[in-house]
């Protein structure tokens, strides 16, 4: 083997040995507080948390983060304890059972006795700026599965959270933008129950100057 070809064969080990010691940190959505939280009175109905849509450049299982106006960067040590999708659909339902005080029935044959709320969330932007902050934007529906006629409420947020220091601090700030939105959910679902003709709430702190709801 000639001296190019013992250097070339040196580096591709030494790079396969770099990545083999790469720690790999695995994060989650699901905020400790959306399990421990006091509950509030039990809503008249339960809900089904269906799968959460995602856009394609951020469904990775490793982290992809914002490095400035133009460009991402995908951090192979950090990484989604499941499918992004996964991920923002248990942190959801953790959080809405919690604070509708209801069963989530995906999955499930739910009981006849009481109304099933169906709630889809599809995610427009997740941006994570390490070191920054992370913003979210995101509309849902709101549906009940015995109206009749059938009707539906739409809704948008649009949610930030400072993220100062380590990946820490981000995978937290992650979570809290996710626990916000399920918050403005939990709202808009109780006085959709209320009154079929209510519009969206505005709880969120709007990243920019447009309204954090639909007119």
């Amino acid at each position: 083997m000639n001296i190019a070809g013992r250097v070339g064969l040196i580096a591709l080990i030494a790079g396969l040995s770099g990545c083999a010691s790469t720690p790999i940190h695995y994060h989650t959505l699901v905020s400790p507080s959306s399990v421990t939280s006091t509950r509030l009175p039990p809503a008249p109905f339960l809900i089904d948390v269906m799968a959460v849509g995602v856009p394609v450049q951020i469904d990775q299982p490793q982290w992809v983060v914002r490095l400035g106006a133009n460009s991402v960067g995908v951090l192979e040590g950090e990484r989604w304890g499941a499918p992004l999708s996964d991920e923002l659909r248990s942190a959801l339902s953790a959080e809405l059972t919690q604070r509708l005080n209801t069963q989530d029935t995906s999955g499930l044959t739910p009981s006849s006795d009481k109304p099933v709320l169906r709630i889809k969330v599809q995610v427009r932007r997740f941006d994570s700026w390490p070191g920054r902050q992370v913003e979210l934007y995101a509309n849902w529906s709101l549906s009940f599965a015995d109206d009749a006629p059938p009707g539906h409420l739409i809704c948008e947020g649009q949610f930030r959270e400072d993220a100062p220091g380590s990946y820490v601090q981000l995978a937290t700030a992650q979570q809290r933008v996710v626990t916000t939105m399920g918050t403005r959910i939990a709202d808009d679902a109780r006085k959709w129950w209320l009154s079929r003709s209510t519009g969206c709430t505005c709880l969120s702190k709007p990243v920019s100057s447009a309204p954090c709801c639909p007119p």
